[in-house]
C-alpha cells in the first residue's frame, strides 16, 4: 500500500505499473457528477493511466492512508474534503483490484474539518 500512495501521490506511472498485477482491474464511480471510467478498466498499462489521471494531486491536496471498508485504504482531500476513496485487493505483493469512489455523494462522510 506504500508504494501505491507513493506512486498515485506523485503520478509516477511507472511505479504504479510495478505494483499493480498483469490482469488487474479498476472500477470507478463518479455517479456522473465527476470524471470517472464508464465501464471497468483492465490491465496494467490502463489502470495506471487512469489511476494516476484520477488520484494524482492537483496542488494542496493529501493522500492519506486509512481504512476503507475494514481494509487498508486511500484517502484524497483538498482542504479537508474528501475527493476519493480507494479501496484495493491484493495477492502477494501485487494489487489486482482497485476501487475508486470519487462520487461526491457519497464521500460526504469522508470529510473533515
Amino acid at each position: 500500500m506504500r508504494r501505491l500512495a507513493a506512486a498515485c501521490d506523485t503520478g509516477d506511472t511507472a511505479a504504479l505499473e510495478a505494483v499493480l498485477a498483469a490482469d488487474v482491474m479498476v472500477v470507478s464511480d463518479g455517479g456522473g457528477k465527476v470524471r470517472a471510467a464508464s465501464r471497468p478498466i483492465h490491465g496494467v498499462n490502463e489502470v495506471a493511466r487512469l489511476v494516476a489521471a484520477l488520484l494524482t494531486g492537483q496542488p494542496g491536496t493529501m493522500l492519506t492512508a486509512e481504512s476503507v471498508n475494514g481494509r487498508t485504504g486511500l484517502v484524497l482531500r483538498l482542504a479537508g474534503q474528501a475527493m476519493a476513496v480507494v479501496s484495493v485487493s491484493v495477492t502477494g505483493t501485487e494489487v489486482t483490484a482497485v476501487w475508486i469512489v470519487l462520487n461526491p455523494d457519497k464521500l460526504r462522510s469522508w470529510h473533515r474539518p
